[in-house]
């Protein structure tokens, strides 16, 4: 029988972050990078998935000596192949524990490693915060060396196999704080999150929850729900895709299983939000029902309207919300061309933002959407245009 406190591969699959501060003055990405490490002494991670996996990588990049442990052993040893840590030892003694496990049997294995570490503080990376706590109060366990936390980062596909060192980098590492851990002895998970190049972020249980509820888990149902609409199309209609269709359903190849579990523990609020988002859909829905009648186009204006407030607020490059001009250029698909591109722009002296490719059916070229800060759009078009590229559409 599988023991569940060793159960494999925790949810890694994120799609937004979650606006709040971070969690010490100071604490930032910028001072972790290629710098000195924090965490000292050994670090026990239990679940050889996508984050677990990504987590040891990194550490062990730091030179802190790592602890796999998983359910499978196979999982296991491809964790350690891909030299993400070893196999438990007799002595091992870690001063932290990271649970890198699905939701359903988070609170078991946290658990189970309070118990069998009574020295170390333990945390997990489970993306639904309030369940577990509750759960391991009810357990009787000692939550006095216990903070969860999460990594605002993960790929579409899960397992060892995608994991990557730099997973974290510049992104999100929310740490929820209780009443009944002290700062201090906290500060490991902190650390932690700092030597895996991240932004720790100080938030409540509930807080966290909300905010994945928002900007992680309703944006899956909705990307799933309108790949859902594509199954039956005809194939002269996916031939017309583009970057919005494929915008929306970018998360949409996310495993089920996976998802039942995340949406179940974060159900209350990922209830009230949808429901929300179901309002203001009825209220489209009527409205295009009837386009010509009285308020039907001040309804549909409105929604797309406040859809550009909302979207305005995200948080982009550093974490500012700052709005960008974009500016597309054709580029023939042949070696070299992109990186010709990108080339020139940074010798005309242009900041590039973000980058976005899309390529045409059919044509042997791609459009490069290049973003960068308005009062550059007019030289970077003069120059590229001037250099032979051709420029498809300018706009703030």
């Amino acid at each position: 029988m599988t023991d569940p406190a060793t159960a494999s591969s925790a949810d890694g699959v994120v799609t937004g972050a979650v606006d709040a501060a971070p969690a010490r003055p100071g604490a930032s990405v910028g001072d972790l990078v290629g710098g000195t490490r924090r965490l000292d002494g050994q670090v026990r991670i239990v679940g050889s998935g996508l984050l677990g996996t990504s987590i040891g990588l990194r550490l062990r990049e730091h030179g802190v000596d790592v602890i796999l442990d998983d359910a499978s052993p196979a999982a296991r040893s491809l964790a350690v192949d891909y030299g993400a840590g070893r196999v438990p030892a007799d002595g091992d003694a870690p001063v932290l524990v990271v649970v890198a496990v699905p939701p359903d049997v988070t609170a078991e294995i946290v658990h189970r490693e309070l118990d069998a570490f009574p020295e170390a503080l333990v945390t997990d990376v489970a993306s639904v915060k309030v369940a577990p706590l509750d759960e391991l109060r009810a357990r009787g366990a000692d939550v006095s060396r216990y903070i969860g936390s999460h990594p605002m980062a993960g790929r579409e596909r899960g397992g060892a196999i995608s994991a990557r060192a730099d997973l974290f980098i510049g992104r999100p590492w929310v740490i929820a704080g209780h009443d009944d851990i002290t700062y201090r002895r906290a500060a490991a998970v902190e650390d932690l999150a700092l030597d895996l190049g991240a932004t720790p972020i100080e938030m409540t249980p509930e807080e966290h929850d909300a905010g994945v509820a928002l900007v992680s888990h309703v944006p899956q149902v909705v990307a799933s729900l309108m790949a859902t609409r594509l199954r039956e199309a005809t194939d002269a209609s996916l031939g017309l895709a583009g970057g919005g269709v494929r915008d929306v359903t970018r998360i949409a190849a996310s495993d089920p299983a996976l998802w039942v579990q995340i949406l179940g523990a974060n159900a209350s609020r990922v209830v009230g939000v949808l429901r929300e988002l179901r309002g203001d859909l009825d209220g489209v829905i009527d409205a295009l029902a009837e386009p010509t009648a009285p308020g039907a186009r001040r309804t549909v204006a409105e929604a797309i309207g406040s859809g550009n407030v909302g979207v305005a607020r995200l948080p982009g490059k550093h974490g500012r919300s700052t709005p960008f001009s974009s500016v597309i250029v054709m580029v023939d698909d042949t070696p070299g061309q992109l990186a010709r591109l990108l080339t020139e722009i940074g010798e005309i002296g242009v900041n590039l933002e973000d980058l976005r490719l899309e390529h045409s059916p059919g044509a042997q070229v791609g459009l490069a959407e290049v973003a960068i800060v308005p009062e550059q759009e007019e030289r970077l078009v003069t120059e590229l245009e001037g250099r032979g590229w051709t420029v498809a559409g300018a706009f703030a």
